[in-house]
C-alpha cells in the first residue's frame, strides 16, 4: 500500500485553513496543520498540529524540526495563514505595515526555504499560495494588506521559475469575498454600509456576479486543485481568481 502523502497548511485554525484540513484529510493525506490558535475540535486524529506564530523566523524554524521528525517528504505546502489591518494608509504605523509583510509574506518566503528539501524529496510537491483579490483590485483602508497580498504573487512566479527543475509546482489561489472570521472583522471599514453583519454581508454578496459571498469549502477547493498533480499538473506560476466573478465587472457598472 502507498503511503499517504503529507500536506503542511498554515493558518489551519482559520475558516479557509479548517475546510483545506478537511478536504485534503478526504482525499487521503496526512496534514500537518500550524496555527498561533490551538488545535481545534475535529483535526483529524492521523494529523500533527503545531501551535506557532509563523510571523517569527525562530518560530519557522522550530516548526520544520517538528515537521521534519513527523515525515520524511511534504506532498504540498499551503501557506494560508495571514493577518489584516483594515486602516487609512497615512495612519497605518511601520509596526503594523512590518507585522503584516512578516505574517503574510515573509513567512511565506521562510515556510517555502525550510520545506524545500521535504518537497524535493516527494519528488513532484505543489506550494500553493493563498493570496487575495486584493493583489489585483484593492479598495480604500487595506493597503498594507493589499500590498502583502500583490507581493505574494510575484513570490509565487519567482518560486516557480526556480523550483521547476526540483519537478515543484508553484501556484497561488487569489480569493474574493468568502464568510469567515477575517471578512466579517474587516466588514467594518465603512465600504458596505453602516448596517448590522447581515445587511454588510448582503450588500458585499451584490458585487459579485454570482449574487452570494463564497464559502472557505469552494476556496478549499481551488487549493486542493492546484496542488492535484493529476488535476493541475501542467500549471505553475499562475494566479487563479476565485472570487464569484467579482473581478469580472466594471467598476463603473
Amino acid at each position: 500500500m502507498a503511503e499517504l502523502k503529507t500536506v503542511l497548511v498554515t493558518g489551519a485554525a482559520g475558516g479557509i485553513g479548517r475546510a483545506t484540513v478537511n478536504l485534503f484529510t478526504k482525499k487521503g493525506y496526512r496534514v500537518i496543520g500550524v496555527d498561533k490558535a490551538g488545535i481545534w475540535e475535529g483535526f483529524p486524529k492521523n494529523g500533527f498540529y503545531i501551535q506557532s506564530d509563523i510571523s517569527r523566523p525562530e518560530d519557522m524554524q522550530a516548526i520544520f524540526e517538528k515537521a521534519h521528525a513527523f515525515t520524511d517528504s511534504l506532498g504540498a505546502v499551503v501557506n494560508n495563514a495571514a493577518v489584516q489591518v483594515a486602516k487609512p494608509l497615512v495612519q497605518t504605523t511601520v509596526e503594523e505595515w512590518d507585522a503584516v509583510m512578516a505574517a503574510n509574506l515573509r513567512s511565506v518566503f521562510l515556510c517555502v526555504k525550510l520545506a524545500y528539501p521535504l518537497l524535493k524529496a516527494d519528488k513532484g510537491g505543489a506550494i500553493v499560495n493563498v493570496s487575495s483579490v486584493h493583489a489585483i483590485q484593492t479598495s480604500a483602508n487595506i493597503a498594507v494588506y493589499a500590498a502583502s497580498k500583490g507581493g505574494l504573487l510575484a513570490l509565487t512566479r519567482a518560486m516557480a521559475i526556480e523550483f521547476a527543475p526540483d519537478h515543484i509546482r508553484v501556484n497561488a489561489v487569489l480569493p474574493g469575498a468568502v464568510d469567515t472570521p477575517m471578512l466579517r472583522a474587516g466588514l467594518g471599514r465603512g465600504h458596505l454600509g453602516q448596517g448590522d453583519m447581515q445587511e454588510r454581508l448582503d450588500n458585499l454578496a451584490r458585487k459579485t456576479v454570482n449574487g452570494r459571498v463564497g464559502t472557505p469549502e469552494e476556496i478549499a477547493h481551488a487549493i486542493y486543485f492546484l496542488a492535484d498533480h493529476e488535476q493541475s499538473s501542467f500549471m505553475t506560476g499562475q494566479s487563479m481568481i476565485v472570487d464569484g466573478g467579482a473581478t469580472a465587472r466594471l467598476s463603473t457598472e
